[in-house]
């Protein structure tokens, strides 16, 4: 069947590599993308800091959650693209889920799934 194999990519990352990781999927064709500003934690389980001379715990870190829909064809070389761009090889460089969906459609045209995007 005809545009019916779509992945939904969502990734983690650090805020600083939001705009470069933008330009990097633009590069390869990524049409869209849907940003939101997050807050979580991983390994680092957060940290501590200094405020008003006081210490406390910080249990959460800002982050940047990206959601991309893409053509199953594309998944692979988006998940590394993303993967590539946002690497520092520090602690709290993110993480990349890859789902199926099982449908996607835009509302405008009524198109379905790869013609969606």
């Amino acid at each position: 069947m005809k545009g019916t194999s779509v992945k939904l990519i969502i990734a983690t990352i650090k805020p600083f590599k939001l705009e470069d990781v933008r330009e990097a999927l633009t590069g390869i064709g990524v049409r869209g993308m849907m940003v939101t500003e997050i807050k979580g934690f991983g390994s680092q389980s957060g940290h501590t800091e200094i405020y008003r001379g006081a210490e406390y715990a910080v249990n959460f870190v800002p982050k940047i959650k990206l959601e991309i829909a893409v053509a199953d064809a594309m998944a692979d070389q988006v998940v590394e693209t993303i993967a590539s761009t946002a690497r520092t090889g520090k602690i709290g460089d993110g993480k990349i889920f890859v789902l199926d969906l099982t449908q996607a459609m835009r509302v405008r045209t009524g198109d379905t799934n790869e013609e969606a995007l």
